[in-house]
């Protein structure tokens, strides 16, 4: 009845929109700038103008599916909702203890730690359970009632509750909620043993804290989204983009915000792995370049790497989560020079607002854009399809003042922009690879992002890689991931025990409250039975170890399964430490299900066709005469650089001794000469 799925990425700088008409195929790219004030705007301007380019009704919107940097921006910057936190007596300062971990092992000082509430706002509540679930000390729920006035009157917009040991027994922390909405029923509560129902009392705070102070912000940009499509007639289903791979519903999202804090970089991801399987290529390095800031994924043997805890801005996040690095080097990235003389570039960006110089919004120092339009690779009636004009002029001003202080030429300056964004791109994917013990040789680099086309051929030279893979429309691959992702849901329990044949009982009940508790919560999700998907993984360790490592479980939970999931830790191990104990039974800390709704899926297909053609016309890049061709001229037969490649959402630059062709499915391929 609404044939028209849309994916949404929200980004800093640009909101990039992928359209498929289920009914013929069709799929298109869309891109429009970000609106930060209030990036709901953005959204509904992106589907205003794919709906007005591609011919098709707002109404005939049936699912979108909308990653968002809401959360993430909102820890970055501090705008958070006033919160408090509810801990056993004793516990108050587990948030300020930490980990006692040391970024600079020489300093004479602690480092400061990030507190997102303040000591004053943390409350001792006299309950204990003890670590196998037993309840040693009750619940003093007149104290809850007491503190829950308090806080209402101090005006606290979220509580976050998390109780020693909870993950085993939850019945204090239940109890503690039923008594705050009777009181404080204006306030948002946060449970631990929801968010993060794993041992380690500083990450299941953190996360928790982190969750609750979230939940006023996301709830309200939710519900200005929704007020949004609704005033504009749009009736569609909504999913949001979580940091596992999956979307969620907004009443999921609301409640535990935190699963939203890598929504837009984990479509990336998720494109690459479709792209793996797409093209055969199963190890690819993910380079998503935009104009804040460039996320790297690595895809081996077909699959991304999921994490179990992170961090965001010195936060521990104790949730599951697709592993990225990111970096401040994107096309906003401000070029300067630094105390002792020298060129450097980025994290500091121009954003959206005023951005580079060349757009014309005020932006007057030389960002990396900048750069790149001095060096001649854009057309400056052509950005953005068209859609926007560049001011060379003003990029040409903004490189002059920082090239005059160096003593340089403005080309040169220029270039030097765009080499020092290369090696840092190139640090963090060779970092990211060497972590797993893998070679940057044996895998494919795969650059998306509406800059990545720029620096990807610069990247794939400082790691010695000798083959990139341009995928279609590059500039909304991160969209064109969430137009394909599935609902999931993580689950978890926590329980030390060790990985042998006496485990299994109990390893059995764990997995059967997990799958029923994955079902209910699928059910609620709507999805029928046929579509929906359980999978089982573990968190195993050596005896001894403060870290786990997560190993996917195959089959039943009996010997075999077992055999097999003890064989895939020490290998694991081997890989990313080089070394093993084939005698020593590994120990099992969290068995984790993953429960996923399989959304129906229509394949896109390729509108344009590929067949070699001539170069549309030339320009000067780096003072060097270069063709100029249109992404469907680039054919099978192969194309020696230099040259540039245009469509309307990026540019692609390909320098002498590199040659490329049409690969397929709308990709092209380049590989060194």
């Amino acid at each position: 009845m609404a044939p028209i799925r849309v994916a949404v990425d929200i980004g800093g700088t640009f909101t990039d929109l992928q359209i498929l008409d289920e009914a013929s195929g069709a799929c298109w790219a869309f891109k429009t700038p970000t609106t930060p004030a209030d990036p709901s705007e953005g959204l509904l301007a992106g589907l205003a103008g794919a709906a007005e380019r591609y011919g098709f009704a707002l109404g005939d919107i049936g699912l979108i599916l909308h990653g968002t940097t809401i959360a993430t921006n909102a820890v970055l910057e501090r705008k958070l909702a006033k919160g408090a936190l509810l801990t056993t007596h004793g516990f108050r300062d587990v948030l300020e203890i930490g980990r006692h971990l040391r970024t600079d092992i020489y300093g004479l000082k602690s480092e400061p730690r990030s507190l997102l509430i303040p000591r004053q706002h943390r409350y001792d509540v006299t309950e204990r359970i003890l670590a196998d679930g037993a309840v040693e000390t009750a619940l003093d729920e007149q104290q809850v009632r007491d503190l829950a006035q308090e806080l209402s009157d101090e005006g606290i917009e979220a509580i976050a509750v998390c109780y020693l040991h909870a993950y085993r027994n939850s019945v204090h922390e239940v109890r503690t909620l039923l008594i705050l909405r009777e009181v404080a029923p204006h306030i948002r509560v946060s449970l631990s043993h929801r968010v993060s129902p794993e041992m380690r009392e500083f990450e299941r705070t953190s996360t928790t804290v982190l969750n609750a102070v979230l939940m006023p912000v996301v709830g309200a940009y939710l519900e200005r989204i929704e007020a949004r499509l609704a005033g504009a007639g749009i009736t569609a289903t909504l999913y949001l983009v979580q940091s596992n791979g999956g979307v969620t519903t907004p009443d999921t999202a609301a409640e535990q915000p935190a699963r939203l804090l890598l929504s837009g970089p984990s479509g990336g991801a998720m494109a690459m792995q479709q792209l793996a399987v797409q093209m055969s290529e199963p190890n690819l390095v993910g380079l998503d370049m935009g104009g804040t800031s460039t996320d790297v994924a690595i895809v081996r043997d077909g699959q991304t790497t999921v994490v179990t805890e992170g961090a965001i801005d010195g936060l521990p996040v104790r949730l599951p989560m697709i592993e990225i690095r990111t970096i401040g080097a994107g096309g906003g990235s401000i070029g300067y020079q630094d105390t002792g003389g020298g060129l450097r570039v980025g994290p500091e960006s121009a954003g959206a607002v005023p951005g580079p110089a060349c757009y014309g919004k005020g932006g007057l120092r030389p960002a990396v854009t900048d750069a790149n339009a001095v060096r001649g690779v854009f057309d400056p009636d052509f950005f953005l399809g068209g859609a926007m004009t560049l001011y060379l002029d003003r990029a040409e001003a903004a490189v002059d003042a920082l090239a005059s202080p160096l003593g340089i030429e403005r080309l040169r300056a220029a270039a030097g922009m765009v080499q020092i964004a290369n090696a840092a791109m190139a640090s963090a994917a060779r970092l990211s690879l060497f972590e797993k013990g893998a070679d940057p040789r044996d895998f494919v680099l795969v650059p998306f992002g509406g800059a990545a086309g720029l620096h990807a051929i610069g990247v794939a030279e400082e790691l010695d890689m000798g083959r990139v893979l341009f995928p279609a429309d590059p500039g909304t691959l991160s969209a064109r991931g969430i137009l394909f992702a599935d609902i999931a849901h993580d689950l978890a329990e926590t329980r030390l025990l060790p990985a042998t044949a006496g485990s299994l009982p109990l390893l059995n009940e764990m997995a059967g409250r997990l799958r029923d508790a994955g079902v209910a919560v699928l059910n609620r999700d709507n999805v029928p039975a046929e579509q929906q998907r359980l999978d089982l993984s573990a968190d195993m360790r050596y005896r001894g170890q403060g870290y786990e490592m997560l190993v996917s479980w195959e089959g039943d939970i009996d010997e075999a399964g077992l055999e097999k999931a003890v064989a895939a830790f020490h290998a694991l191990h081997l890989e990313r430490f080089a070394h093993q104990d084939l005698d020593d039974a590994p120990e099992i800390v969290t068995l984790r299900l993953v429960a996923r709704g399989l959304l129906d899926k229509t394949d896109a297909n390729v509108t344009a066709a590929y067949t070699s053609g001539e170069p549309k016309g030339s320009r000067a890049v780096d003072g060097v005469t270069t063709p100029v061709y249109a992404r469907e001229a680039i054919g099978d037969t192969p194309v020696a650089g230099p040259i540039i490649i245009e469509e309307d959402y990026t540019t692609l630059w390909l320098p002498a001794g590199w040659s490329i062709r049409h690969a397929g499915a709308g990709n092209l391929m380049a590989e060194k000469r």
